[in-house]
């Protein structure tokens, strides 16, 4: 992987993703493209993505052609196809040649190539979101915005945002400790970073710590916490005996590193959420952070591996995992006490469905209205401002 290969500078690393995330998030309209060019299948897997990184070069971004079809040809020999040199050189200067037809046909053929989701996915969104379904589609096509969450403990908003105009980074403030910056940047540019001034953050994921209401003294437990941004947030908002479970104990490194950085400290167990027998010492928790997993519908525009990845069937799949985990939680709640159950999901059997599964199993559970909210519960929809995210918070009565 071009992310642990040591020879890449961070330039190239950069591009490398661009070129990787920019082909799998037009993959839709890139493969129908391709198909029209090509008078038979083409069989040869490393030749077919260099055919689509290139054709994602000429049509997406501001590249010269002449160089993109150059370099595409010459990586054949790095690739020891040789013998493609002839093939891939058609395929692309074919594609200069009938642009504008083949980029209309692809519009117009199907709706994988002109919204690039599978068909399943467009099918399930245009029937849960009749009104919306083009805009979640659209909103999983761009760019993600870049949030900042500033550290309360040593920072205030409009402290950090003049930190910021001085390294000549325009931003402006979002939410209540949130900041998007007008460009994404590396982090090692953010003034104060090193030091835990700021961490990166989702303006969607940066509601889980605020609406699970904690208070200095609390036992709060964050399932399923790695990386840790919501770890962190919690003990930026309060002073909290916390609890950051994982089942990856690697990934639980991550957890401690951001912690580390930003001078706080969780007690970080490795274990799995919908087995409490095997982590829990017994004492009950007065909140609790369900952050479970999920088919991350609502982030794929960070992660556009994810939309051609998934199956249908996957969906009903991590329902039951999700359901698995809240049963097991809920024994760890003690009476009186709150839980917030959230995904990065769009999909609504991982989400209402299946809250409204979970309480009519729990004479004990009650849907909470969420502060400053009109509804119960609240779906947030991907857009210029946040990704996809799912937030319902539950009282044990």
């Amino acid at each position: 992987m071009f992310e642990r290969n040591a020879k890449l500078t961070p330039q190239q690393r950069a591009l490398l993703q661009d070129l990787s995330y920019g082909t799998l998030r037009h993959y839709g309209p890139l493969q129908a493209i391709l198909a029209g060019l090509l008078q038979k299948p083409l069989h040869d897997e490393s030749i077919r993505c260099l055919l689509l990184v290139a054709l994602y070069q000429l049509v997406y971004t501001h590249t010269q052609p002449h160089a993109i079809v150059d370099h595409a040809v010459k990586t054949t020999q790095a690739l020891r196809k040789t013998s493609a040199k002839g093939l891939v050189n058609a395929v692309l200067r074919n594609f200069l040649r009938q642009r504008e037809r083949l980029l209309s046909e692809v519009v117009n053929s199907s709706e994988e190539g002109c919204f690039s989701h599978p068909q399943w996915w467009i099918d399930k969104l245009r029937h849960q979101y009749p009104l919306a379904w083009e805009q979640i589609l659209a909103a999983g096509n761009q760019h993600p915005p870049m949030t900042l969450r500033v550290n309360r403990r040593k920072a205030g908003v409009e402290d950090y945002l003049l930190q910021l105009a001085e390294a000549g980074i325009a931003a402006r403030a979002v939410g209540v400790s949130g900041i998007m910056v007008d460009r994404p940047l590396a982090v090692d540019r953010l003034p104060g970073f090193s030091q835990g001034l700021v961490s990166v953050q989702d303006g969607g994921a940066q509601l889980a710590a605020g609406l699970l209401d904690v208070r200095d003294g609390m036992r709060v437990l964050d399932a399923c916490a790695a990386p840790g941004g919501k770890t962190a947030h919690l003990l930026e908002l309060a002073d909290v005996e916390l609890t950051a479970l994982d089942h990856d104990a690697r990934r639980l490194q991550k957890v401690e590193q951001n912690l580390g950085r930003l001078g706080l400290h969780a007690r970080c167990v490795a274990g799995d959420a919908s087995q409490p027998s095997q982590w829990w010492d017994g004492h009950l928790f007065q909140r609790i952070l369900a952050d479970v997993p999920c088919s991350a519908s609502g982030v794929v525009r960070r992660h556009p591996d994810i939309k051609w990845l998934r199956r249908e069937g996957d969906i009903a799949q991590f329902a039951i995992q999700q359901s698995h985990i809240l049963d097991a939680l809920w024994h760890c709640l003690e009476q009186g006490g709150k839980l917030l159950y959230v995904t990065c999901s769009v999909f609504a059997e991982e989400n209402r469905q299946q809250i409204k599964a979970f309480i009519a199993r729990h004479n004990d559970a009650r849907l909470l209205p969420l502060p400053d909210i009109v509804e119960q519960d609240l779906q947030l929809l991907p857009d210029r401002e946040h990704d996809g995210f799912y937030y319902a918070l539950l009282a044990k009565i």
